[in-house]
C-alpha cells in the first residue's frame, strides 16, 4: 500500500507533468496502483494533498528559525524578516508546485483554499512575535489597532509569495528587495512615532484638566 509521501510525490509529478490535477481520486488510484480507499485513508481530496504540503512547509520553516542560536537574540522585526526571508528559501525546492498550486487556486479577494490551513499557523506564529514585542516596548499598544497587527502581516505574507512566484530576477533578488522595504515599512508603522507622542500627551492634558485651569490656560 502506498504511503501518504509517495501519494503526494505521485501528485505533485502528475500536476506538473500535465498542469492540471487528475481527472478523479479513481484515475489517480488506478495508475498507482492502490484502491479508492488507501488514498481516503490519507487525503479526503486532491485539495487536500495541495493544504498539507503547504502546512509542511509552513510549519518545518518555522521550527527551522526557532532552532537557531541567534534567535531569542533577535528584534520581533528580525524575526518576522527571519521567517520570510527563510520561507522563499525553502520554498524554491517545491517552485514549480508552488507556482501551479497558487496560480490555480486564486481568487480575486479571498485567501486560496489551499493555504487554508497556513493563515492560523502563521497567524498564531506573528502574534507570538507581536506579543514579544509590546512586552519589551518595540511595538506601540494602540487601542483597536494592535489586534490588527497579525493581519497587517498576513497581507503582508500573501503580497511576498505571490510576488515571489512572478519574480524572474537574478536569485530572487527583487523578492529580497519586496521583503526587506515591505516589512520595514510596515514595522514602522507597528512602532511608536511622533503620532502617539500627540496622541499621550492629549491624554495627559485631557486628564489634567483641572491643574490646566490653575495654571489658566
Amino acid at each position: 500500500m502506498a504511503t501518504a509521501q509517495q501519494i503526494r510525490t505521485a501528485y505533485i509529478d502528475y500536476v506538473l507533468s500535465n498542469n492540471e490535477k487528475p481527472k478523479s481520486v479513481y484515475s489517480f488510484a488506478k495508475k498507482l496502483k492502490i484502491t479508492e480507499a488507501d488514498f481516503y485513508q490519507f487525503y479526503s481530496s486532491f485539495e487536500s494533498i495541495e493544504k498539507t504540503i503547504w502546512f509542511e512547509l509552513t510549519f518545518e520553516t518555522i521550527s527551522k528559525i526557532k532552532e537557531q542560536e541567534v534567535w531569542q537574540q533577535y528584534t520581533s522585526r528580525e524575526k518576522i524578516l527571519s521567517f520570510f526571508y527563510s520561507y522563499l528559501e525553502n520554498l524554491k525546492k517545491d517552485r514549480s508546485f508552488v507556482i501551479y498550486s497558487l496560480k490555480n487556486h486564486q481568487g480575486k479577494f479571498a485567501t486560496p483554499n489551499v493555504l487554508a490551513g497556513v493563515k492560523p499557523i502563521f497567524e498564531n506564529f506573528a502574534q507570538e512575535i507581536i506579543d514579544e514585542g509590546l512586552d519589551t516596548g518595540e511595538l506601540a499598544e494602540r487601542k483597536f489597532l494592535t489586534k490588527r497587527y497579525k493581519d497587517a502581516l498576513w497581507v503582508q505574507f500573501a503580497f511576498i509569495v505571490n510576488f515571489w512566484i512572478n519574480d524572474d530576477s537574478d536569485g530572487f533578488e527583487k523578492s529580497d528587495e519586496a521583503i526587506e522595504k515591505g516589512i520595514n515599512v510596515t514595522f514602522d508603522l507597528f512602532q511608536h512615532s511622533p503620532i502617539d507622542n500627540l496622541i499621550d500627551y492629549g491624554k495627559f492634558l485631557s486628564r489634567n484638566g483641572k491643574f490646566k485651569e490653575k495654571m489658566g490656560f
